[in-house]
């Protein structure tokens, strides 16, 4: 089992936040522009925690060389049931230096934007805070 699929399969937020390369960009399902930088993708992270329940990954799909990594999972948001696919990029360190998710259906993106929109106050706070701001 890889370490992020671990770490998040046990609500570790801290050992997620410690894979994030300082650089990383992650890509949101929902959102038309990437976030880069470890401070608000760690707290996108944290909002999707509050966000999505019956979490689970249900496959785990590896590159040759091991810095390419797609965990497929489920999960709910409101009364929606949703599948989506994490993608994840290693950088020479070992640290994820590139985070894109993936969701589907339609109806599901839609909810999780909402229930996502409404942690994004949050969210921001959390990552000004996280850079010193």
């Amino acid at each position: 089992m890889h370490p992020f699929r671990k770490a998040v399969e046990a609500g570790d937020l801290t050992a997620i936040e410690e894979m994030l390369a300082d650089d990383v960009v992650f890509t949101s399902p929902v959102a038309f522009k990437p976030y880069p930088g470890k401070a608000i993708t760690a707290a996108i992270l944290r909002g999707v925690s509050r966000v999505f329940t019956d979490f689970r990954y249900v496959r785990e799909i590896a590159g040759a060389d091991g810095r390419d990594h797609a965990l497929v999972f489920t999960a709910t948001v409101g009364d929606k049931e949703l599948n989506g696919c994490d993608f994840l990029h290693f950088d020479e360190d070992g640290r994820i230096d590139d985070l894109m998710v993936m969701v589907r259906p339609l109806s599901a993106a839609h909810a999780l934007s909402e229930a996502m929109g409404a942690q994004f106050e949050r969210i921001s706070r959390e990552a000004a805070e996280a850079m010193g701001g």
